[in-house]
């Protein structure tokens, strides 16, 4: 998955690359003729005491090492802007891919693991091709090049290669391939502290509520202490690896002063080419080096890519249909024809046999015991979930075979859990329809019975909104939810227990204030409240899934005993009637 990866983010970027490899060629090059200079101003400049060659030598060696910095830092600047663009293109395709699920995808990975994967995992391929573009160009170079100059200065001495190298290749791969699994771990323990941390401050309220910070506290410490046992136990490897290759290179470099020493004595070898064949035994155990510590980030980059490559290649159980299809009567009109839908691998469906038709202008309500299938059913609709038997129909078409954006410009959603954006409150209005004027929503917050409230805030719709609308309250924040709703004018609106946190008057001021907003639409409420929808043109009745009536208030009220007991809970005898 990783080379997959590189390859198709890495693409667009060819040219970046090329001078790379281009760059760090003359770069190694440049570092290893500095050796051979060096090694020919000590041999014919310091020992004949030559002092002419000395400063032609010395100003040739400068030339060379600016040559080798120029080349070495455009090359970094360069590999650095490929990296960190195929990391913003990788982002923005994990991105666009998260848009496309539908909540059975998002259920499936978790926000929190999306959230590291957008961010974390990223990151860690994002380094790895910094890494890659100049040690995995400069390494094999430097490693052949340097063998190549160390025979040419003494081809006795090459055995001492043929042990070092091997070796301190072995030591570092044996030591990469205990890390694997631990850099697989670490992932998955900072996916579970992303979790806890989420939900923590997100439900810090509850938390403080409930006197739970000692407890709260203890789960987020057990969750750090896992991070931290795995990352201790990858850094204890990690931390083998530096003396490991210390060790290597430093006896190495005691066997070539030793053994070409004897040379330098016999007669067979100079002192320059001595220092110049260390010289060269360093670069290629550097080398050596460059590419374990690679290595060594290879697999936990690996571990990355498949887990973003998890997310980029999961299809949206949602796809747009392939010839899409126009609207073949109203928009408003809503026909659901024994929907169905289950969850794969589940014993029995979440809803079944699911069969009613809203008229435009007509309001639907859809009540149940809490776990009925009421805000599935609902999700049916803007095709947030698909059916996995029956049919939705839209304005006389099966909504599968319609322009996902066509079907959805016509909804007005008010979901369950009411969320705000960080920003405004203008541009929280303005979310389904961002040329809206202010008159447009200052309406929308007159029928929503938000205005009072709005106008109050010191700078009035610029008032700025966290994220989540944590800065207003539950009643405030469902009421410009529906206020934002009603800026879009859809022709279907579909409030899911959107009324729940409002008192009773404000409740009856905003159904009577939306009736007449809402006269050429269709309205289909979830809603636990029987005051909120006793008035509707008909209610449907769920139990466990199915249909357990379908009919007004006093209909039900004879023929559906689920109702009825629904309805006794919440009423007296009189009201009910």
């Amino acid at each position: 998955m990783l080379i997959s990866l590189l390859r198709t983010y890495l693409a667009p970027y060819r040219a970046q690359l090329a001078g790379v490899l281009v760059l760090q060629l003359i770069s190694v090059i440049a570092m290893l003729y500095l050796p051979s200079l060096n090694a020919d101003l000590i041999d014919d400049g310091v020992t004949k005491g030559d002092i002419g060659y000395i400063w032609n030598t010395g100003l040739w060696m400068l030339a060379v090492s600016c040559v080798q910095i120029v080349a070495s830092s455009a090359s970094v600047y360069f590999g650095a802007q490929a990296a960190m663009g195929a990391g913003r293109d990788m982002r923005g395709g994990v991105l666009h891919r998260v848009e496309t699920f539908s909540a059975r995808e998002v259920g499936m990975f978790g926000a929190p693991s999306l959230i590291t994967r957008s961010t974390n995992d990223i990151q860690q391929v994002q380094l790895l091709i910094v890494m890659s573009v100049t040690i995995l160009v400069m390494a094999p170079i430097m490693c052949i090049g340097g063998v190549i100059m160390a025979l040419r200065e003494d081809l006795g001495l090459s055995w001492l290669l043929l042990i070092a190298v091997p070796a301190l290749a072995l030591s570092m791969g044996t030591i990469v391939a205990r890390m694997v699994p631990g850099f697989r771990q670490m992932q998955e323990r900072i996916d579970g502290v992303n979790r806890v941390l989420r939900e923590q401050i997100t439900g810090i309220r509850v938390v403080r509520a409930f006197v739970r910070e000692r407890q709260e506290i203890w789960r987020f410490g057990t969750a750090n202490t896992a991070l931290t046992d795995a990352s201790v136990r990858v850094g204890k490897l990690m931390a083998l690896m530096f003396p490991t290759v210390m060790l290597i290179s430093n006896l190495t470099a005691v066997g070539v002063i030793w053994f070409g020493g004897h040379h330098v004595n016999n007669g067979t070898m100079q002192i320059g080419s001595l220092t110049a064949m260390l010289s060269y035994v360093m670069q290629i155990l550097m080398a050596v080096m460059m590419a374990s510590f690679l290595a060594m980030m290879a697999p936990r980059a690996a571990v990355s890519a498949d887990r973003i490559g998890g997310v980029l290649e999961t299809e949206s159980s949602v796809q747009p249909p392939g010839s899409p299809q126009s609207f073949a009567g109203d928009q408003a009109t809503v026909d659901m024809r024994f929907a169905e839908f289950a969850f794969p691998g589940a014993e029995k469906p979440v809803l079944r046999g699911i069969r009613f038709q809203v008229e435009p202008g007509s309001t639907t309500a859809i009540v149940g015991s809490t776990g009925a299938g009421k805000t599935t059913l609902l999700n049916l609709i803007p095709r947030l979930i698909d059916v996995t038997d029956g049919a939705v129909y839209i304005g006389g078409a099966d909504v599968r075979h319609l322009d996902l954006e066509l079907l959805r410009n016509g909804i007005g959603l008010v979901p369950q859990k009411a969320y705000l954006f960080s920003g405004t409150i203008a541009t929280n209005l303005r979310y389904g329809k961002p040329d809206a004027t202010d008159d447009e929503l200052w309406h929308a917050l007159e029928v929503a019975q938000a205005a009072d409230f709005v106008r109050e805030m010191p700078q009035g719709l610029d008032t700025p909104v966290a994220q989540g609308g944590t800065t207003v309250s539950g009643g405030q924040r469902q009421r410009l939810c529906i206020a934002r709703a009603l800026v879009r004018r859809p022709r279907i609106f579909l409030f899911d227990d959107s009324f729940s946190a409002l008192d009773v008057a404000t409740d009856a001021r905003l159904r009577a204030a939306l009736k007449p907003e809402t006269a050429d639409a269709s309205v289909i409420i979830v809603a636990q409240r029987i005051q909120t929808i006793r008035d509707a043109d008909q209610i449907v009745v769920l139990e466990d899934g199915a249909m357990a009536g379908i009919g007004t208030h006093d209909e039900l009220m004879r023929t559906c005993s689920e109702y009825r007991e629904i309805v006794e809970s919440q009423l007296s005898v009189e009201e009910a009637r």
